[in-house]
């Protein structure tokens, strides 16, 4: 279960910042509408990724994608930005990631 659930939130944490990163060149950097068009397709497909998580409650599951999302949005940064992120980046992030854990993983009745 633990694996399926990664592997569904990276695939959802990419489809969200791709997407978000088509419309935000599309807006801000003067690429062409269907940029946009395509980043909106690609994050309504976020949506439906993220409704694949075996998990049973909704606020949960995307309360703690949150933390993944705050990582990949890092290593986006990272890989196609080109901004290193620093110490504090990486701290806050396993902060978040330990956040996520618990939000998903905690023993519950």
């Amino acid at each position: 279960m633990v694996f399926h659930a990664v592997v569904l939130f990276i695939l959802a944490g990419f489809a969200e910042i791709g997407g978000g990163y088509l419309i935000w060149q599309w807006i801000r950097e003067g690429k062409p509408y269907y940029w946009g068009i395509g980043g909106g397709l690609i994050i309504a497909l976020y949506g439906v990724i993220a409704a694949f998580q075996a998990f049973p409650s909704f606020g949960r599951v995307y309360a703690a994608y949150g933390g993944v999302f705050i990582v990949l949005s890092i290593l986006w940064g990272w890989g196609i930005d080109r901004k290193t992120p620093d110490f504090y980046d990486w701290l806050g992030a396993g902060v978040c990631i330990i956040g996520a854990s618990i939000i998903l993983f905690a023993p519950r009745q």
